[in-house]
């Protein structure tokens, strides 16, 4: 062999040698490592070239929305001819008949579901509330929120009691992070939003649905002599009118939880604070036909919103309550 031949040979060895080198520790190559869009890769280190769009999420969003009834116990309630959707939705879903309430009147009743703590006993509170809540939680868990508030003036409004709008039944009204921050105040919004956001499958994680006093079960309209079985069947006609399209939903339908509570008996009811009252879960994330004897008050169900949205942190007292875990799919 020639010595020129000889000298190309080492040549080409050599090239190949640092060719090989090089791609061994990480070297630029002609055949791209990245995984391509859509596909799974087994090494969870891996970063994406510039300009490569993350994946989509393929987990279903947990959606659960909680109604407010008022002022009744659980003896006036189920069973009663009065509230025929009610007690439908408490045979198919979940019924917790060991159920109270934490106080009277209402407001430190609806601040314990939203911040584990009852802050005040004054419906006519006019402060601001800095605690940690579940509007801060959701938010830092990187979900959404909304309270539908029925005949509130406008998204936003933060004022007093407006016709059959009642602030003290709005607890997100109080809260620091809500007043200080316009984005959070327009998750304020009239309960005719729900609708709309149903119908376009944009219902948020979390929504706080109260209808207004005369829907609740409440009062009786302003100037109208009515029964306590007239307001019954109004709340249950308001429910079965505005609630059961959420539940033949096809998106809440995969995965969807309907929590329904009284906040309070009556006042002559004080039983362990507030009375003993209802609450019902139905929807998917219910468990079908149960009827929980365990003690559970308005903490518990916060602790189980926080479960079912995932919340790595639960405000105040929902953070040491169990959750309503025998009346909750998993």
């Amino acid at each position: 062999m020639s010595q020129t031949r000889q000298l190309r040979l080492a040549l080409m060895a050599m090239t190949l040698y640092w060719a090989l080198l090089l791609i061994s520790c990480g070297g630029t190559s002609t055949f791209s490592s990245t995984t391509s869009p859509g596909s799974n890769s087994s090494n969870p280190g891996s970063v994406a070239t510039p300009g490569t769009p993350p994946p989509s999420p393929t987990a279903q969003q947990a959606s659960v929305v909680i109604v407010m009834e008022e002022n009744h116990g659980f003896e006036d309630v189920i069973g009663n001819s009065a509230m025929p959707y009610f007690n439908s939705l408490a045979q198919q879903g979940a019924l917790a008949t060991q159920y109270y309430a934490d106080a009277h009147p209402s407001i430190p009743n609806y601040l314990e579901l939203t911040t584990g703590a009852m802050g005040t006993f004054d419906d006519n509170f006019s402060g601001t509330i800095s605690s940690d809540n579940l509007a801060r939680e959701i938010v830092a868990a990187g979900k959404s929120w909304k309270t539908y508030q029925e005949e509130i003036p406008s998204a936003g409004y933060l004022g007093d009691d407006s016709g059959n709008y009642i602030k003290h039944h709005n607890p997100f009204a109080y809260l620091s992070d809500v007043i200080s921050d316009p984005s959070q105040t327009a998750r304020i919004v009239p309960f005719t939003q729900f609708t709309a956001d149903l119908n376009a499958n944009a219902l948020p994680a979390f929504s706080f649905v109260v209808p207004s006093r005369i829907h609740d079960a409440h009062s009786c309209p302003t100037g109208v002599t009515c029964t306590d079985t007239d307001l019954l069947s109004q709340a249950d006609q308001w429910l079965k009118t505005n609630i059961a399209p959420l539940l033949s939903n096809s998106k809440f339908q995969n995965g969807g939880l309907l929590l329904v509570v009284f906040d309070e008996a009556s006042l002559i009811d004080i039983r362990h604070g507030g009375g003993h009252v209802a609450l019902i879960a139905a929807g998917s994330k219910a468990k079908a036909g149960v009827q929980s004897t365990a003690f559970y008050q308005h903490e518990n169900t916060l602790k189980t919103i926080c479960v079912a949205l995932s919340l790595p942190t639960c405000p105040g007292s929902g953070a040491s309550a169990n959750p309503e875990s025998d009346m909750i799919q998993p």
